[in-house]
C-alpha cells in the first residue's frame, strides 16, 4: 500500500511541477523546427515523468528490437495488458509518440493537456461519427510526421489472452501509408492490475517486431492486416 501511495503521489506532484513547461509548449508555435525536433522537445518532460512513475513500482523493464524501428513517422500497434502500457511506451521507446485514447481520459486534469500537446487523439467509441473523425485526424498527424500508438483490442486484457484486434483502427496506416511496427508487451498487468489495483514490482518485456511497410500491407485487406499483426504480437506472448 505504501508503494501505491508513493507512486500516485509522485505521479501527481510531478504533473503539477510540469505545469509551467506545459503552458510554455501550449503557447509555442515551434517556428523553424521540424516535426521530429518539435516532438523530441515536447516529449522530454512526459518521458521523464513516465519513467519515474514506472520506477516507483520497482519493475524490471526489458526492451528488445528498438533498432528495428524505421526513421520517420510510424504506427505502433500494441497489445494492451494494463494501465501501465502507456507510461511504459512513452518512457521506454526512444521515438516520441502520441496515442489514440478513449475520450474518458480527457477528463483527467493536466494529463489530458499534455496528451493534446504530444499530440494525441481522443475517441468516443459510442459515437460512430466522432470515431471516424478521430481516425481521420490521426491519419493526418501521421502524414505530418508524428508517430502514433494504437491498442486494437480496445480494452485491457489484464494478463489474459489477446482479444481479437478491431480492424478499423488499421485505417490509420492505410490512409497515411506509414510503416506499421507491432509491439508485444508482456507483464505490464503485474505492475497494477494483478493484485487489485496496487503498484507492484514485476518483470516487463517490450518486444518490438520488424516493421510492415505499405508496399507489403497494401496487398492485404484491412481484416487480413489486423489478423497478421495480431498473430505477430500474440506469438511472442506465447513464447514468454
Amino acid at each position: 500500500m505504501l508503494r501505491t501511495i508513493y507512486g500516485f503521489g509522485y505521479m501527481w506532484l510531478y504533473l503539477i511541477y510540469s505545469i509551467p513547461t506545459l503552458l510554455k509548449w501550449k503557447r509555442s508555435t515551434f517556428e523553424n523546427l521540424s516535426i521530429q525536433e518539435r516532438d523530441e522537445l515536447v516529449h522530454d518532460v512526459p518521458k521523464r515523468w513516465a519513467m519515474g512513475v514506472v520506477k516507483t513500482t520497482g519493475a524490471s523493464i526489458s526492451v528488445t528490437g528498438e533498432d528495428l524501428i524505421p526513421d520517420g513517422p510510424v504506427l505502433f500497434v500494441s497489445n494492451h495488458q494494463g494501465n501501465f502500457d502507456i507510461p511504459l511506451l512513452i518512457g521506454y521507446i526512444k521515438k516520441p509518440i502520441g496515442f489514440i485514447s478513449k475520450i474518458e481520459v480527457k477528463k483527467l486534469p493536466i494529463i489530458s493537456d499534455w496528451m493534446e500537446v504530444l499530440p494525441c487523439i481522443f475517441m468516443d467509441r459510442k459515437d460512430a461519427r466522432q470515431s471516424v473523425r478521430a481516425m481521420k485526424e490521426g491519419a493526418e498527424l501521421l502524414k505530418k510526421g508524428h508517430s502514433m500508438v494504437i491498442f486494437p483490442e480496445g480494452t485491457r486484457s489484464k494478463g489474459g489472452p489477446v482479444a481479437p484486434f478491431k480492424s478499423g483502427s488499421f485505417r490509420l496506416a492505410t490512409k497515411s501509408g506509414v510503416p506499421i511496427v507491432p509491439i508485444t508487451i508482456e507483464g505490464s498487468y503485474r505492475l497494477f492490475e494483478e493484485k487489485g489495483s496496487r503498484f507492484q514490482p514485476g518483470d516487463v518485456n517490450i518486444i518490438i517486431h520488424p516493421p510492415i511497410f505499405s508496399e507489403d500491407y497494401n496487398e492485404w485487406n484491412i481484416n487480413e492486416l489486423a489478423e497478421v499483426v495480431e498473430q505477430k504480437i500474440s506469438s511472442q506472448l506465447l513464447q514468454n
